[in-house]
């Protein structure tokens, strides 16, 4: 699988071919561009590292921020070259695939240069760009090859010079962020020191944590100095600077120079580390050992890791493309959060720690089930470092980087870590104190619009009361392990008031602010009482008729938006109250909505049409943001024919579009095996689901239980090019408790 992915899918503006069908109604108001980059990255690794051109948000490509529509250009220089890449050097601590996030990193710029010193910062053009997982490669314009690989908490950058009289390797530690207005990080304090020959350490305070490194250099013969305002500091082996601030900021870093021959090579080995450069020097050992050159060994070492990772799950297909498409995106999926362990800056204790959750409401549905099914440690270290951030900070964070205090994001989810908690309980999985997780998820729940929601059943944004009632019944898991039963039947009727958020009326959300999106975005999200839900709607009939109008059945095609759309056409855009596609994630499990309704079959006709004509190969194989792997983690478990109901413990299972697929699970092998199967194609026949068996008993309902599919076994799904009865009858579980009076008189009051 490793030999199929390819890092430059998503890094580009959305080029796909033109919509037909269902697909063609869907309009996307979010940014056309999967905000990815093709830079080197380990799985789940503190450490990734890319051409840097200030683009947004990973500071990797030619665009400038978005936040609808096509993304603008950067503006260039009048002498700039407006096709292909551009890079002033190469830069570690990329995001992935995000939108707006507020901070970037792109931290500790290595540029090979022939250049004076006085143009650093400069562009030059790239070419000949190469990437694969743990590797990236380019030639600048200057003539220099530059090839960089990662390990867990290290780069390696090897640089292959042409013949000249003074070349070099400039390191900027003051170097941070973007290209974009206040897109820059400024250090608020660093220090930099000269050890010896070819050795320096250094360490920057960056958004209030502090990044250490330690660097090495085989340039033997070259010469060692620390420069400042781009100005060499002779004989200077130690540079302090304390309160720095945006206007009295000035560039700072290191550099080796001298005379290079025609295909010599520089590499220049980094460890990272938050806990000071003792630490980032034995972590560099420990992914490095002291031979040098160390390149070619650790680009291996890291190609195999992530061979173990992308080899994991087996599909069959005779069409590469698709190979490539689900490969890339189980890639994708793999590569954030960053985990840390013994790496936080904040506290002493060692332990776990994760920064780059960004951002949870991104991938609570999809991402973090595909890690507790190929991964699960991971998944619980990721539970417990969530909870020892509460325990420090005070709240679960819904978004968290590497800078002092989680982000917070007031506007977009509540109470989502819930889900993970939930999932890890349900399962079984063993490393966690529940005791202590659910003092952290009960505190958590009282939080912001906790209180409104505990005083008056319901909170605005109204989206927050879905996010609320749902974290209440999570958390109802927990207490009942810890037989705390008089508190899991408090939480069992908050559960309930999910109801509040909804007008009866219309069967959608009440009037609210909705963040990227509209109350039709969030009306059909999965909830844990879809049987309420549906008879809040007017039942069946009335509930699959909204679906079907919000999925676009019967409508005409659409006009995506273009480049800087117009507030009139975007307001008109989201008037039709339709499906975004994959476009937004507020829709991810939308599709789904249908299973509770009955009609299984509608769910295969849309999720056909998105894996079909809304991913594909190329730079602009995305149709929005990836969103930290959401969106090509929704790509592999569609693809395979199982969609996990987060937080909830079950799968819903639906027609594969791959004959043959196995992927570990917890604790066992699932295979999914079909019959009646056909290569899909954008306009071939829907496949219908028609009967399926596990272990060779028949599986009636249209879902399974995530404690009996971890386990593994062999799901057989047989396939028709017509609808069937199957999983009409049975619906998926609800949770459906009597509301208490207080609960009811909550209902009737709220607005």
């Amino acid at each position: 699988m490793i030999d199929n992915v390819d890092p430059f899918i998503g890094v580009d503006q959305t080029d796909l071919p033109e919509q037909s069908g269902l697909a063609a109604t869907w309009w996307w108001p979010k940014p056309q561009v999967g905000n990815t980059h093709p830079g080197a990255t380990f799985p789940l690794g503190m450490v990734s590292a890319c051409a840097y051109s200030g683009g947004y948000p990973t500071g990797y490509g030619n665009f400038d921020l978005s936040t609808e529509g096509l993304p603008p250009s950067l503006p260039r220089a009048a002498d700039a070259v407006e096709t292909g890449q551009r890079a002033s050097g190469f830069t570690h601590f990329q995001q992935s695939g995000t939108g707006a996030i507020r901070k970037y990193y792109n931290y500790f710029r290595v540029t090979p240069m022939l250049e004076p010193l006085d143009v650093l910062g400069r562009d030059w053009g790239i070419s000949d760009e190469e990437a694969t997982p743990g590797y990236y490669a380019a030639t600048l314009d200057n003539g220099v090859r530059a090839e960089i690989t990662v390990g867990p908490k290290s780069a390696v950058h090897r640089y292959t010079f042409p013949e000249h009289h003074d070349a070099r390797v400039v390191v900027d530690m003051s170097m941070g962020g973007l290209a974009i207005p206040y897109g820059a990080t400024v250090p608020l304090r660093a220090r930099l020191e000269s050890v010896q020959p070819g050795v320096a350490q250094g360490e920057i305070v960056v958004e209030g944590a502090p990044l250490a490194l330690h660097i090495e250099c085989d340039a033997e013969s070259w010469r060692q100095m620390l420069w400042y305002d781009r100005r060499l500091m002779p004989g200077g082996t130690r540079l302090d600077l304390d309160h720095i601030r945006p206007t009295t900021l000035r560039p700072f870093g290191l550099m080796w120079a001298g005379p290079a021959v025609a295909g010599q090579t520089v590499e220049v080995r980094i460890g990272f580390s938050l806990r000071g450069v003792d630490q980032a020097r034995a972590n560099l050992r420990r992914d490095c050992d002291d031979r040098s050159p160390a390149f070619d060994t650790r680009r291996e070492r890291t190609r195999e890791s992530w061979r173990e990772r992308l080899d994991a799950i087996r599909i069959e297909t005779s069409d590469e493309d698709r190979r490539t498409v689900f490969a890339t995106a189980l890639y994708h999926s793999l590569i954030k959060p960053c985990f840390a362990a013994d790496e936080s800056p904040f506290w002493p204790s060692k332990g776990p720690w994760v920064f780059d959750v960004s951002t949870m409401w991104d991938i609570y549905r999809t991402q973090l089930p595909l890690l507790t099914a190929l991964a699960p440690e991971r998944s619980v270290e990721l539970a417990n470092a969530l909870l020892t951030v509460c325990e420090q900070e005070g709240n679960l964070p819904i978004g968290y980087r590497m800078a002092r205090g989680s982000d917070r994001f007031g506007r977009q989810g509540s109470a989502l870590a819930h889900t993970l908690l939930a999932d890890i309980c349900q399962l079984g999985l063993p490393g966690m104190d529940w005791d202590w997780a659910l003092v952290h998820m009960q505190t958590d729940l009282r939080r912001i619009y906790g209180e409104d929601f505990l005083q008056q059943g319901y909170a605005h944004p109204i989206s927050h009361t879905l996010d609320l009632a749902f974290g209440y019944w999570c958390t109802r898991h927990v207490a009942t392990l810890v037989e705390d039963h008089d508190l899991a039947a408090e939480y069992e009727q908050l559960a309930t008031r999910w109801v509040n958020a909804y007008d009866p009326t219309t069967g959608l959300l009440k009037d609210s602010t909705f963040y990227e999106g509209t109350r039709h975005n969030y009306s059909f999200r999965i909830q844990h009482d879809m049987e309420g839900r549906i008879a809040l709607a007017g039942g069946d009939e009335r509930f699959v008729s909204m679906l079907d109008e919000f999925f676009g059945y019967g409508a005409d095609a659409v006009v995506q938006p273009g480049l800087a759309p117009g507030s009139e056409e975007m307001a008109a855009g989201y008037a039709l109250g339709r499906f975004e596609g994959l476009n937004n994630e507020p829709d991810m499990d939308a599709p789904w909505a249908y299973y509770y309704a009955g009609r299984p079959d509608r769910t295969a006709e849309v999720v056909h049409a998105v894996i079909h004509q809304q991913f594909g190969t190329g730079r602009g194989g995305l149709p929005g943001n990836d969103d930290s792997g959401g969106l090509s983690s929704w790509y592999v478990w569609a693809s395979l024919g199982l969609f996990p109901v987060a937080g909830q413990n079950i799968f819903l299972i639906h027609p594969p579009s791959f004959r043959y697929a196995s992927m570990p699970m917890a604790r066992g092998t699932l295979t999914i095996d079909t019959s009646g199967f056909d290569e899909p194609t954008p306009d071939g026949p829907v496949r219908y689901v028609q009967a399926v068996s596990f272990n060779g008993v028949p599986v009636t309902t249209s879902w399974m239980s995530g404690t009996e599919l971890h386990e593994g076994g062999r799901l057989h799904i047989s396939l028709g090019t017509e609808p069937s009865e199957w999983g009409r009858a049975e619906r998926p579980p609800s949770f459906r408790p009597l509301p208490s009076p207080a609960d009811t008189d909550s209902m009737q009051e709220a607005p």
